[in-house]
Protein backbone atom coordinates (compact mmCIF):
# COMPACT_ATOMS: atom_id res chain seq x y z
CA UNK A 1 0.00 0.00 0.00
CA UNK A 2 1.09 3.57 -0.66
CA UNK A 3 -0.37 6.90 0.46
CA UNK A 4 -1.25 8.90 -2.66
CA UNK A 5 -3.23 11.96 -3.57
CA UNK A 6 -6.24 11.26 -5.74
CA UNK A 7 -4.47 12.89 -8.72
CA UNK A 8 -1.49 10.60 -8.13
CA UNK A 9 -3.73 7.53 -7.96
CA UNK A 10 -5.28 8.45 -11.31
CA UNK A 11 -1.83 9.01 -12.78
CA UNK A 12 -0.63 5.66 -11.46
CA UNK A 13 -3.59 3.92 -13.10
CA UNK A 14 -2.94 5.52 -16.48
CA UNK A 15 0.83 5.06 -16.22
CA UNK A 16 0.56 1.36 -15.40
CA UNK A 17 -1.97 0.70 -18.16
CA UNK A 18 0.12 2.60 -20.73
CA UNK A 19 3.16 0.56 -19.72
CA UNK A 20 1.14 -2.64 -20.00
CA UNK A 21 -0.62 -1.89 -23.29
CA UNK A 22 0.96 0.20 -26.10
CA UNK A 23 -2.51 0.86 -27.55
CA UNK A 24 -3.45 3.11 -24.61
CA UNK A 25 -2.95 6.84 -25.12
CA UNK A 26 -4.05 10.08 -23.43
CA UNK A 27 -5.42 13.12 -25.24
CA UNK A 28 -6.94 16.37 -24.02
CA UNK A 29 -6.37 20.04 -23.42
CA UNK A 30 -3.05 20.77 -21.64
CA UNK A 31 -2.44 17.12 -20.69
CA UNK A 32 1.11 17.11 -22.12
CA UNK A 33 3.27 20.24 -22.02
CA UNK A 34 1.43 21.70 -19.00
CA UNK A 35 1.30 18.31 -17.19
CA UNK A 36 -2.49 18.49 -17.01
CA UNK A 37 -4.78 21.26 -15.82
CA UNK A 38 -4.90 19.52 -12.42
CA UNK A 39 -1.44 17.90 -12.74
CA UNK A 40 -2.97 14.44 -13.11
CA UNK A 41 -0.73 13.66 -16.10
CA UNK A 42 2.45 15.17 -14.63
CA UNK A 43 5.59 13.55 -16.10
CA UNK A 44 3.71 11.40 -18.59
CA UNK A 45 4.79 13.34 -21.69
CA UNK A 46 8.47 12.95 -20.78
CA UNK A 47 8.05 9.23 -20.17
CA UNK A 48 5.69 8.17 -22.97
CA UNK A 49 6.36 10.80 -25.62
CA UNK A 50 4.19 13.07 -27.73
CA UNK A 51 2.56 10.25 -29.73
CA UNK A 52 0.90 8.84 -26.60
CA UNK A 53 0.34 11.96 -24.47
CA UNK A 54 -1.24 14.46 -26.82
CA UNK A 55 -2.18 18.10 -26.34
CA UNK A 56 -5.36 18.83 -28.26
CA UNK A 57 -6.88 22.05 -29.56
CA UNK A 58 -9.73 23.52 -27.52
CA UNK A 59 -12.24 21.37 -29.37
CA UNK A 60 -13.96 18.72 -27.26
CA UNK A 61 -16.06 17.55 -30.21
CA UNK A 62 -12.92 17.19 -32.31
CA UNK A 63 -10.72 15.19 -29.97
CA UNK A 64 -13.63 13.12 -28.65
CA UNK A 65 -14.52 12.15 -32.21
CA UNK A 66 -10.88 11.35 -32.90
CA UNK A 67 -10.90 9.11 -29.83
CA UNK A 68 -14.04 7.26 -30.95
CA UNK A 69 -12.49 6.59 -34.35
CA UNK A 70 -9.23 5.44 -32.76
CA UNK A 71 -11.13 3.07 -30.46
CA UNK A 72 -12.98 1.60 -33.46
CA UNK A 73 -9.60 0.81 -35.03
CA UNK A 74 -8.25 -1.00 -31.97
CA UNK A 75 -6.59 1.69 -29.87
CA UNK A 76 -7.64 2.48 -26.28
CA UNK A 77 -7.95 6.26 -25.87
CA UNK A 78 -8.25 8.13 -22.58
CA UNK A 79 -10.03 11.42 -23.27
CA UNK A 80 -9.55 14.05 -20.57
CA UNK A 81 -12.10 16.83 -20.23
CA UNK A 82 -10.97 19.86 -18.25
CA UNK A 83 -14.44 19.61 -16.72
CA UNK A 84 -17.43 17.44 -17.54
CA UNK A 85 -19.35 20.65 -18.19
CA UNK A 86 -17.33 20.95 -21.40
CA UNK A 87 -18.40 17.47 -22.48
CA UNK A 88 -21.66 19.01 -23.67
CA UNK A 89 -19.74 20.25 -26.70
CA UNK A 90 -18.93 16.60 -27.48
CA UNK A 91 -22.34 15.16 -26.55
CA UNK A 92 -23.05 13.94 -30.09
CA UNK A 93 -19.76 12.02 -30.21
CA UNK A 94 -20.43 10.42 -26.81
CA UNK A 95 -24.17 9.77 -27.06
CA UNK A 96 -24.66 9.04 -30.75
CA UNK A 97 -21.33 7.43 -31.60
CA UNK A 98 -19.41 6.02 -28.64
CA UNK A 99 -22.53 4.65 -26.96
CA UNK A 100 -24.20 3.12 -30.02
CA UNK A 101 -21.62 1.98 -32.56
CA UNK A 102 -21.25 -1.52 -31.07
CA UNK A 103 -25.03 -2.01 -31.25
CA UNK A 104 -25.52 -0.41 -34.63
CA UNK A 105 -22.62 -2.37 -36.16
CA UNK A 106 -23.98 -5.66 -34.89
CA UNK A 107 -20.95 -6.12 -32.68
CA UNK A 108 -18.41 -5.60 -35.48
CA UNK A 109 -16.85 -2.70 -33.56
CA UNK A 110 -16.16 -2.27 -29.88
CA UNK A 111 -15.38 1.14 -28.39
CA UNK A 112 -12.78 0.71 -25.62
CA UNK A 113 -12.57 4.39 -24.66
CA UNK A 114 -12.48 6.27 -21.34
CA UNK A 115 -13.75 9.82 -20.99
CA UNK A 116 -12.56 11.28 -17.69
CA UNK A 117 -12.31 14.55 -15.76
CA UNK A 118 -13.77 16.54 -12.83
CA UNK A 119 -17.54 16.59 -12.30
CA UNK A 120 -19.97 18.49 -10.10
CA UNK A 121 -19.62 21.66 -8.11
CA UNK A 122 -16.13 22.87 -7.24
CA UNK A 123 -16.98 26.04 -5.37
CA UNK A 124 -17.36 29.50 -6.90
CA UNK A 125 -17.29 28.57 -10.58
CA UNK A 126 -20.76 29.76 -11.54
CA UNK A 127 -23.81 28.00 -12.89
CA UNK A 128 -22.22 26.83 -16.16
CA UNK A 129 -19.31 25.04 -14.47
CA UNK A 130 -21.06 23.33 -11.56
CA UNK A 131 -23.19 20.56 -13.04
CA UNK A 132 -23.18 16.88 -12.05
CA UNK A 133 -23.59 14.70 -15.13
CA UNK A 134 -24.13 11.21 -13.73
CA UNK A 135 -27.89 11.40 -14.37
CA UNK A 136 -27.40 12.69 -17.93
CA UNK A 137 -25.06 10.01 -19.22
CA UNK A 138 -26.38 7.10 -17.14
CA UNK A 139 -29.63 7.42 -19.07
CA UNK A 140 -27.92 6.18 -22.26
CA UNK A 141 -27.59 2.44 -23.01
CA UNK A 142 -24.10 1.55 -24.18
CA UNK A 143 -22.28 3.77 -21.69
CA UNK A 144 -20.84 2.86 -18.30
CA UNK A 145 -20.66 5.63 -15.70
CA UNK A 146 -18.22 5.59 -12.78
CA UNK A 147 -18.16 8.31 -10.09
CA UNK A 148 -15.41 7.94 -7.49
CA UNK A 149 -14.93 9.24 -3.95
CA UNK A 150 -11.37 8.29 -2.91
CA UNK A 151 -7.85 7.57 -4.22
CA UNK A 152 -7.99 3.78 -3.93
CA UNK A 153 -11.19 3.57 -5.95
CA UNK A 154 -9.72 6.06 -8.42
CA UNK A 155 -6.85 3.73 -9.25
CA UNK A 156 -8.65 0.39 -9.19
CA UNK A 157 -11.68 1.56 -11.13
CA UNK A 158 -9.74 3.61 -13.70
CA UNK A 159 -7.56 0.60 -14.52
CA UNK A 160 -10.71 -1.48 -14.99
CA UNK A 161 -12.23 1.27 -17.14
CA UNK A 162 -9.19 1.40 -19.43
CA UNK A 163 -9.35 -2.37 -19.93
CA UNK A 164 -13.10 -2.39 -20.56
CA UNK A 165 -14.36 -3.01 -24.10
CA UNK A 166 -17.14 -0.43 -23.79
CA UNK A 167 -17.12 3.36 -23.32
CA UNK A 168 -16.63 4.30 -19.67
CA UNK A 169 -17.35 7.80 -18.39
CA UNK A 170 -15.14 8.36 -15.37
CA UNK A 171 -16.20 11.21 -13.09
CA UNK A 172 -13.86 12.69 -10.51
CA UNK A 173 -14.05 15.89 -8.43
CA UNK A 174 -11.90 18.95 -8.78
CA UNK A 175 -11.91 19.58 -5.03
CA UNK A 176 -10.66 16.05 -4.26
CA UNK A 177 -7.51 15.92 -6.42
CA UNK A 178 -5.35 16.73 -3.39
CA UNK A 179 -7.08 14.20 -1.12
CA UNK A 180 -4.71 11.59 0.29
CA UNK A 181 -5.46 7.96 1.01
CA UNK A 182 -4.00 4.46 1.01
CA UNK A 183 -3.84 2.95 -2.46
CA UNK A 184 -2.84 -0.54 -3.53
CA UNK A 185 0.47 -0.64 -5.39
CA UNK A 186 -0.26 -4.02 -7.00
CA UNK A 187 0.29 -3.68 -10.78
CA UNK A 188 -2.92 -5.59 -11.51
CA UNK A 189 -5.08 -3.90 -8.89
CA UNK A 190 -8.57 -3.87 -10.39
CA UNK A 191 -11.89 -2.94 -8.79
CA UNK A 192 -14.81 -4.38 -10.76
CA UNK A 193 -17.10 -1.90 -12.47
CA UNK A 194 -20.64 -2.28 -11.14
CA UNK A 195 -19.88 -3.10 -7.51
CA UNK A 196 -20.78 -0.70 -4.68
CA UNK A 197 -18.78 -0.34 -1.46
CA UNK A 198 -20.00 -0.32 2.12
CA UNK A 199 -18.13 2.68 3.50
CA UNK A 200 -19.52 2.42 7.02
CA UNK A 201 -21.58 -0.29 8.66
CA UNK A 202 -24.67 0.52 10.69
CA UNK A 203 -28.08 -0.77 11.67
CA UNK A 204 -30.49 2.17 11.97
CA UNK A 205 -30.55 3.80 8.51
CA UNK A 206 -28.94 3.31 5.09
CA UNK A 207 -27.48 6.32 3.30
CA UNK A 208 -26.65 5.88 -0.39
CA UNK A 209 -24.34 8.32 -2.16
CA UNK A 210 -21.24 8.68 -4.42
CA UNK A 211 -18.43 11.05 -5.44
CA UNK A 212 -17.55 13.90 -3.08
CA UNK A 213 -21.01 13.89 -1.44
CA UNK A 214 -19.75 10.69 0.21
CA UNK A 215 -17.64 12.78 2.58
CA UNK A 216 -20.58 15.01 3.53
CA UNK A 217 -22.53 11.83 4.26
CA UNK A 218 -19.71 10.45 6.41
CA UNK A 219 -19.69 13.68 8.42
CA UNK A 220 -23.46 13.35 8.85
CA UNK A 221 -23.01 9.73 9.99
CA UNK A 222 -20.60 10.96 12.67
CA UNK A 223 -23.22 13.45 13.89
CA UNK A 224 -25.87 10.73 13.97
CA UNK A 225 -23.51 8.48 15.95
CA UNK A 226 -23.27 11.18 18.62
CA UNK A 227 -27.06 10.90 18.94
CA UNK A 228 -26.92 7.11 19.25
CA UNK A 229 -27.86 6.22 15.65
CA UNK A 230 -25.58 4.10 13.47
CA UNK A 231 -25.90 4.85 9.76
CA UNK A 232 -24.76 2.41 7.09
CA UNK A 233 -23.15 4.29 4.20
CA UNK A 234 -23.18 2.83 0.68
CA UNK A 235 -20.84 4.36 -1.90
CA UNK A 236 -22.33 3.36 -5.26
CA UNK A 237 -19.04 4.01 -7.13
CA UNK A 238 -20.65 2.88 -10.39
CA UNK A 239 -23.82 4.61 -11.50
CA UNK A 240 -24.34 2.47 -14.60
CA UNK A 241 -24.42 -0.48 -14.12
CA UNK A 242 -25.85 0.16 -10.64
CA UNK A 243 -25.30 -2.28 -7.77
CA UNK A 244 -28.85 -2.33 -6.41
CA UNK A 245 -28.37 -5.74 -4.68
CA UNK A 246 -25.84 -4.20 -2.25
CA UNK A 247 -28.27 -1.34 -1.52
CA UNK A 248 -31.15 -3.76 -0.94
CA UNK A 249 -29.02 -5.93 1.33
CA UNK A 250 -28.40 -2.87 3.52
CA UNK A 251 -32.05 -1.78 3.45
CA UNK A 252 -33.14 -5.26 4.55
CA UNK A 253 -31.00 -4.68 7.63
CA UNK A 254 -31.88 -1.06 8.45
CA UNK A 255 -35.41 -0.84 6.96
CA UNK A 256 -34.84 2.83 6.14
CA UNK A 257 -32.97 4.74 3.43
CA UNK A 258 -31.86 8.24 2.49
CA UNK A 259 -30.23 8.95 -0.89
CA UNK A 260 -27.82 11.89 -1.12
CA UNK A 261 -27.27 13.14 -4.65
CA UNK A 262 -25.26 16.27 -5.51
CA UNK A 263 -27.50 16.97 -8.50
CA UNK A 264 -30.90 18.48 -9.22
CA UNK A 265 -33.88 16.49 -7.89
CA UNK A 266 -35.93 15.96 -11.06
CA UNK A 267 -35.03 12.76 -12.98
CA UNK A 268 -31.97 12.29 -10.79
CA UNK A 269 -29.95 9.21 -9.88
CA UNK A 270 -31.52 9.57 -6.41
CA UNK A 271 -34.92 9.19 -8.07
CA UNK A 272 -33.81 5.93 -9.72
CA UNK A 273 -32.34 4.52 -6.49
CA UNK A 274 -35.50 5.37 -4.57
CA UNK A 275 -37.67 3.74 -7.24
CA UNK A 276 -35.58 0.57 -7.32
CA UNK A 277 -35.72 0.23 -3.53
CA UNK A 278 -39.51 0.57 -3.39
CA UNK A 279 -39.94 -1.73 -6.42
CA UNK A 280 -37.62 -4.49 -5.22
CA UNK A 281 -37.49 -4.00 -1.45
CA UNK A 282 -40.84 -2.48 -0.48
CA UNK A 283 -41.63 -5.11 2.14
CA UNK A 284 -38.46 -4.25 4.04
CA UNK A 285 -39.19 -0.53 4.34
CA UNK A 286 -40.50 0.96 7.57
CA UNK A 287 -40.53 4.49 6.13
CA UNK A 288 -40.56 6.20 2.73
CA UNK A 289 -37.19 6.63 1.02
CA UNK A 290 -36.10 10.27 1.24
CA UNK A 291 -33.74 12.20 -1.01
CA UNK A 292 -31.32 15.01 -0.23
CA UNK A 293 -30.24 16.78 -3.42
CA UNK A 294 -29.06 20.13 -4.69
CA UNK A 295 -31.63 22.88 -4.59
CA UNK A 296 -33.57 22.99 -7.85
CA UNK A 297 -32.00 26.21 -9.14
CA UNK A 298 -28.87 27.02 -11.16
CA UNK A 299 -25.69 26.97 -9.10
CA UNK A 300 -25.16 30.30 -7.33
CA UNK A 301 -21.78 32.03 -7.31
CA UNK A 302 -21.71 33.50 -3.80
CA UNK A 303 -19.80 31.25 -1.39
CA UNK A 304 -22.46 31.28 1.32
CA UNK A 305 -25.18 30.41 -1.20
CA UNK A 306 -23.31 27.59 -2.91
CA UNK A 307 -22.69 26.00 0.48
CA UNK A 308 -26.46 25.93 0.95
CA UNK A 309 -27.16 24.83 -2.64
CA UNK A 310 -25.46 21.42 -2.26
CA UNK A 311 -26.59 18.81 0.31
CA UNK A 312 -25.48 19.76 3.82
CA UNK A 313 -24.70 17.71 6.92
CA UNK A 314 -27.71 19.21 8.71
CA UNK A 315 -30.07 18.29 5.85
CA UNK A 316 -28.80 14.71 5.77
CA UNK A 317 -29.12 14.33 9.54
CA UNK A 318 -32.65 15.76 9.40
CA UNK A 319 -33.67 13.34 6.62
CA UNK A 320 -32.21 10.37 8.50
CA UNK A 321 -34.05 11.32 11.68
CA UNK A 322 -37.25 11.70 9.68
CA UNK A 323 -37.09 8.13 8.28
CA UNK A 324 -36.25 6.84 11.77
CA UNK A 325 -39.17 8.82 13.24
CA UNK A 326 -36.70 10.31 15.70
CA UNK A 327 -37.22 13.69 17.34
Amino acid sequence: MAVLQLREALRAAMWEEMERDPNVFLIGEEVAEYNGAYKVSQGMLDHFGAKRVIDSPISEAGFSGLGVGAAMMGLRPIIEFMTWNFSMVAADQILSNAARIRYMSGGQYSIPIVFRGPNGSAGQLGATHSNSFEFFYANVPGLKVVSISNPDDAKGLLKSAIRDEDPVLFMESEVMYGMKGEVSDHPDYLIPIGKARVGREGKHVTIVTWNKAYWTVMAAAEELAKMGYEAEVIDLRTIRPMDIPTVLQSVRKTNRCVVVDESNPLASIASEVAYRIQAEGFDHLDAPVLRVTNKDVPAPYAKNLIELWVPTVDEIVKACKAVMYAN
